[in-house]
């Protein structure tokens, strides 16, 4: 099930990540229970940003709400991919790792060993 959540706002601060990923902090005014169910529905999940500076108007809302998409990481190789969920995961639990190659390395190393251990002497 789509769901498109609309809520106006101010684009605020970015910060630019390790990874090359943006980090993109907007604020609202006070929600609406309406508002504040769509920001718990699409919590965690992978989805398309659209600003405009002017209100929509229902057409354009109609026409967001009809878009589809098959969003992939499109342009990441699998090592990248891997490299950034890696990187979100030890930005939101370092597991006492302060420097992320150190995560990094230990994880890597982790999965090398997990699939190295399934192979035929």
């Amino acid at each position: 099930m789509s769901k498109l959540f609309i809520v106006p706002g101010q684009l605020v601060t970015f910060q630019s990540l390790k990874d090359k990923t943006l980090k993109l902090i907007f604020e609202t005014g006070e929600p609406t229970p309406d508002q504040m169910a769509g920001v718990q529905y699409v919590l965690q999940t992978w989805g398309w940003i659209a600003f405009k500076p002017d209100e929509l108007k229902e057409k354009e809302k109609e026409l967001l709400m009809d878009l589809k998409s098959d969003y992939d990481d499109v342009g990441k190789s699998k090592a990248q991919r891997l490299r950034a969920v890696l990187y979100r995961n030890w930005e939101q639990k370092p597991d006492g790792y302060e420097v992320f190659d150190d995560y990094y390395n230990h994880y890597m190393e982790k999965i090398i060993m997990h699939y190295k251990n399934k192979l035929d002497g």
